[in-house]
């Protein structure tokens, strides 16, 4: 079976991360998470979603067969975490949540923090069609 990766995917993935990013982005909690949030505890939330993508596409997309398929897999990954990325601060700049101009360090912790769900929804929608 040969994986590719074309604009279906990638609106896929960009749906999913919009249908799970929107409920989260409207919470206060988030925002005023990443005012608080430490740096160790936005890396672990990072190395997280990143393990569940992992794992997911693993078991669900690849089906456990990556032998031949290795770069596909790790650009997968790769791909679903950059457009939620974009995603997410799309959401959150609609929402005047996302003051990367003026408060950056603020708008990548809210952005990451979003993303940890978001990319879990992407990575589920990107699955549902495929064998």
């Amino acid at each position: 079976m040969k994986f590719y990766f074309n604009g279906e995917d990638a609106s896929q993935i960009a749906i999913g991360a919009f249908a799970m990013a929107l409920p989260v982005s409207f919470s206060e909690e988030v925002w005023l998470l990443g005012e608080s949030l430490p740096l160790t505890n936005l890396l672990l939330i990072t190395l997280l979603s990143l393990f569940f993508l992992v794992y997911f596409a693993y078991f669900s997309i690849f089906q456990a067969n990556v032998k031949n398929r290795i770069p596909m897999f790790i650009f997968r990954i790769i791909i679903a975490y950059l457009i939620t990325l974009m995603v997410v601060a799309l959401v959150l700049t609609s929402l005047n949540q996302f003051p990367i101009t003026t408060l950056p360090d603020i708008a990548i912790k809210r952005m990451i923090i979003v993303t940890m769900p978001a990319s879990l929804g992407a990575i589920i929608v990107d699955s549902l069609d495929k064998e």
